[in-house]
């Protein structure tokens, strides 16, 4: 199992649209809205490695109301 967590920060006043969004899309486990200098921390999970780009370039960058991300990939389990 491979998990990765976005730290994503939102256009102002868009959060809860992104909020919403995000929790729609396939892989997205958990979300929380957060302070600080990012809006919102999301945890994926999926079975292979191959799997996280396509749900952050496609899914997740793709969502109106985002700024900017941070991906954090965690080291596949041996």
């Amino acid at each position: 199992m491979i998990k990765a967590y976005v730290l994503v920060v939102t256009n102002p006043g868009e959060t809860r649209n992104v909020v919403a969004a995000i929790g729609q899309i396939e892989g997205v486990v958990e979300l929380h809205e957060v302070m600080g200098p990012y809006d919102i921390v999301v945890e994926i999970e999926v079975e292979q490695l191959s799997e996280v780009p396509a749900i952050l370039s496609d899914k997740i960058r793709s969502v109106p109301g985002i700024e900017s991300t941070t991906s954090l990939v965690t080291f596949p389990e041996s």
